[in-house]
Parts: structure tokens; sequence; C-alpha cells
């Protein structure tokens, strides 16, 4: 017998040896995470200073509230998701602005994506963690126009407060078609791209919205919601976000 040979039995022998013997009866206990739990003594006494400067930091007062404010306060624009909108395009804006040299023309978050109210009184780290516990990060689409009218037109149909940024007017008519729309103020150009900040979430197909594939590119800002918002409110003293017509359904 070669060395090789004598090489592979001896692998194949070892290999044999250290299999599994096959299971006939697996057995299993529920253990129920509750109250009743004991806390291990030593464990605590570990990640007790760990917590403490935790909390501690998320406890940070950054802002002021106002009022309370809920992504339930109107039927197509509301105070919380216009104050999130616009937050995104302030924050993101000069970062995508640097490394490219253009500008975001509108943002687009989901109604769904907003987890808390803000409630009036002071307002901490921990309560932009409330409003946004996800990871999702910022990104910047680049769209032609006639996918922004398929927004439009998604939008419309969506029946909900989807916050969109200070920069969009969208307006519905009585039957909840698509009256006007305009960015800037202009109307919207087929042929011209505009760059939507969202969320890597909806940008994936979240919420049904598909319009954003194909595109003109993509820009990931490397720049959580959440951290958009701690920074916001740290430069805004006082938050006091209104309800406006950047997207309306007339009555008549």
């Amino acid at each position: 017998m070669t060395i090789k040979q004598i090489f592979n039995l001896c692998f194949f022998l070892l290999i044999f040896s250290c299999a599994s013997p096959k299971l006939s009866k697996i057995e299993g206990k529920r253990i129920d995470i509750d109250n009743t739990l004991e806390a291990n003594a030593s464990i605590e006494r570990f990640i007790k200073p760990y917590r403490e400067h935790l909390n501690k930091n998320m406890d940070s007062i950054i802002s002021y509230a106002t009022e309370t404010y809920s992504k339930s306060d109107g039927a197509y624009n509301t105070a919380l998701g216009n104050l999130l909108a616009d937050a995104i395009f302030d924050e993101g804006n000069p970062i995508f602005n640097k490394r490219t040299g253009k500008n975001i023309d509108l943002v687009l978050f989901n109604h769904g994506g907003i987890r808390s109210i803000i409630s009036q009184g002071n307002v901490s780290i921990r309560t932009a963690y409330q409003v946004m516990p996800f990871e999702n990060s910022t990104v910047v689409v680049g769209l032609k126009g006639a996918q922004i009218n398929d927004m439009m037109t998604y939008l419309s149909k969506s029946k909900r407060a989807h916050p969109v940024s200070r920069h969009l007017q969208l307006e519905l008519n009585k039957n909840g078609d698509v009256n006007s729309a305009t960015i800037h103020g202009l109307p919207i150009d087929d042929s011209k791209i505009y760059y939507v900040a969202t969320n890597d979430y909806l940008y994936n197909g979240g919420d049904g919205m598909d319009f954003f594939h194909p595109n003109e590119g993509l820009y990931v800002l490397n720049y959580k919601i959440r951290d958009v918002l701690i920074d916001n409110f740290k430069k805004t003293d006082t938050l006091k976000p209104k309800r406006d017509k950047r997207f309306i359904q007339l009555k008549d």
C-alpha cells in the first residue's frame, strides 16, 4: 500500500470515527422570559456602569417640543411627518451637495416608518430612537420626471400621509386623483432628472414603492435616519412643525 493510500485510509477512518450518532429523540423545554427570571448578580454588577452611562446619554435633552406631535393629525400631511421630511432634507442636502455638486429636489418617507409621537416638553436622544427605532439609512436616487409622476400617482392612491419635504406641492381633486404637482414651484418635467432623498427600505421596494427602479443613480449617504433626527433636534432649540399645503385634497 502506498503512502497516499495509507493517508486516505486514515483520513476516512478519522472522519467515520468522528461522525455523530443519529439522534432518535429530541426533547426541549420552554422557558418564558419574564419578570419571574432571577437576575444574575455578577452580570448585573458588570453591566450596571454601562447601563447608567447609556441611560444618561439617551436622556440628554437636545430640544423642546411646544406641543405633542403625532403622525395622525392630518389626512395627507402631518406636523410630525413634515418635521421628519424637512429634517432629512436639511441635514442630508449639505452632504449630498458636497459630494456631487447637486441638490436634493424632494424627500419622500413612509407614514408607517414613524413609530412614536413626540410629546410636549423636553426632547431627548431617546425621543429620536422612539420615533425612528430602525437602522434605515438615507439614500438619494436620481429619477426622471416620468417616474416622479408615477410617485405622485402612488401618493394619490395610497390615501396616507406619507411625509414629503416642503419643496413638493401635491394637490388632489375631490375624487382623489392628481390635480396638480409642482417641485420648487414648477410643473414636473418628464425628461428632467430629479434627486429624491428617501431611505434604503423604500428604495428596495418597501411599502410597494417600486418607482425607484430603474434610476439615474443611487447615492448612499451613510447617514441613519435616526441620526438625522438627533442632529436636527440638536440644532433646533424649539420644535414647532406645522401642517401645511404641501400635500392636500380639494373638497370641491
